[in-house]
């Protein structure tokens, strides 16, 4: 009987034994797999690293390149385009105008009323539009005959019966935010498409006879008196309101600048004049290149996937087309290194899936569980319910990119200052120093990561603080 006990002791300790051995080994996988990840969110950070230094750096190289974009044509990966706007808005306008704003997945027709004093704008009407993906790869005429169409409606349905006559002449501001050689403040041919839009047929052509021949056919007169860029609308916003305005950026689906420049310092127009004394230039910066720029695998993987590969690598790094789908890269090779989010999901492997928005969502939820982003991660990318722990490592992935993003933009602002000389430095002022004290300088800021992501204001507003340093940054505005 004591042998049978004993045996039986001894069964049950190394059944108990192997249990341990079990239940130690899956600790160990589990360990090594989470050392792996945490190795990937390493060399993640460290790819991403923007130290005060490194932006200053970027900071003078963005001042170089524009100084060499006015220099000559094609000087520069900046194209530093001429609008021909010389005057800015300065509150003084009276009247009803009609706009367009065409430059990303939605475009807008508007109508204002201005009364003639900085904050008097007596009324607007706005009316949004998504354009039909298929449109976006299509024809110009396809495209210019949809829009004209939403504004014969627009026009029709705002102005109520009064003065409806389509004969009527009307002119309209179009705001179109793609790259255009502008031969005159209200024409120019398109350059490029950028932001997803594909449209072979219309590169080369006169942008506002497009959307006027597509008026005619649709019987409305309306005529393009002012053709500019968002940045140049965003500017002369900006001045309406406060007259020491003096540069727009614009930071959403695609990303821009332009600024008021002295036309002395445009030397590759010689013998331009103005009756000011300066023009707005559109910078056409999301094609601003440096090698200071911190860049990852999964930047030059998806550069190599986009429609413009080694072009527009600024906008790929800090605008809200690209963010997205640079986490879900990230979360893909964490997938496939280890399995701490279940089997890799079909969904993470397609291309801009996680949008933008939905990783500002993950990035600021403040829930306890992290349940918006267990939601995105299981409805968006079908992986289902994972740990806290990784939840929490997806929202660390979307702090580091969304963190390089808004101080790589706060440095091109700083760029732009420096050009100018509002940066405290001097600054390159047309290839000389320019002894200037620091004056108040406000920067109009448009565009939904600047307006609607918290996070990514803070940390730009923050980056902007370090590199011009305490002192100068209090004269400097963003609005």
């Amino acid at each position: 009987m004591g042998k049978v006990v004993v045996g039986l002791a001894l069964t049950v300790a190394a059944a108990a034994c192997a249990v341990a051995a079990v239940v130690v080994g899956r600790r160990v996988k589990s360990k090594r797999k989470w050392k792996k990840v945490l190795g990937v969110l390493r060399e993640l950070e460290e790819s991403c690293d923007t130290t005060v230094g490194r932006l200053k750096q970027v900071v003078d190289a963005m001042a170089v390149e524009m100084h060499a974009g006015l220099a000559s044509e094609g000087g520069s990966k900046l194209k530093m385009l001429l609008t021909f706007v010389e005057n800015l808005p300065n509150g003084s306008e009276k009247g009803t105008y009609y706009a367009l704003d065409l430059g990303g997945t939605n475009f807008r027709v508007l109508r204002v009323q201005l009364g003639g004093t900085r904050s008097s704008i007596l009324g607007h009407d706005v009316d949004r539009r998504p354009i039909p993906p298929e449109l976006m790869t299509s024809t110009s005429q396809d495209l210019f005959d949809f829009i004209a169409l939403s504004l014969v409606e627009f026009v029709e349905s705002e102005e109520d019966g009064i003065n409806t006559s389509r004969d009527r002449e009307r002119d309209l501001g179009f705001t179109f935010s793609f790259p255009v050689k502008q031969s005159s403040v209200s024409s120019g041919i398109l350059i490029k498409w950028t932001k997803g839009f594909v449209i072979p047929d219309m590169v080369g052509k006169e942008v506002a006879g497009c959307l006027e021949q597509a008026l005619s056919r649709q019987g409305l007169n309306m005529r393009v008196v002012a053709l500019v860029n968002d940045t140049v609308g965003t500017l002369a916003l900006g001045h309406y309101h406060d007259a020491d305005t003096v540069a727009a950026v614009i930071i959403g689906t695609g990303t821009n600048a332009c600024y008021l420049e002295r036309t002395d310092a445009i030397i590759k127009c010689q013998g331009l004049f103005t009756t000011s004394g300066a023009m707005v230039v559109n910078m056409e910066w999301g094609n601003f290149w440096s090698s200071h720029l911190p860049r990852t695998t999964y930047d030059i993987d998806l550069d190599a996937d986009s429609p413009n590969p080694n072009d527009q690598g600024f906008e790929k790094l800090i605008s809200g087309m690209y963010l997205g789908d640079i986490v879900r890269r990230v979360i893909l090779r964490m997938s496939q290194e280890t399995d701490i989010f279940g089997s890799v999901s079909s969904r993470l492997s397609v291309p801009f899936i996680l949008r933008t928005p939905l990783m500002a969502a993950m990035h600021e939820d403040d829930s306890p569980d992290l349940r918006e982003v267990g939601k995105i991660l299981r409805e968006i990318l079908e992986i289902p319910d994972i740990p806290l722990k990784v939840r929490k490592l997806v929202v660390k992935v979307c702090d580091v990119i969304t963190r390089r993003a808004a101080r790589l933009a706060a440095a091109g602002i700083a760029g732009i200052l420096k050009k100018i000389g509002r940066d405290g430095s001097g600054g390159l002022t047309g290839g000389r120093r320019s002894d200037n004290k620091m004056k108040r300088t406000v920067v109009a800021v448009e565009g939904s990561l600047y307006t609607s992501y918290t996070m990514f204001r803070e940390y730009l507003n923050e980056a902007l603080s370090e590199i011009l340093g305490e002192e100068v940054a209090q004269h400097v505005i963003l609005k």
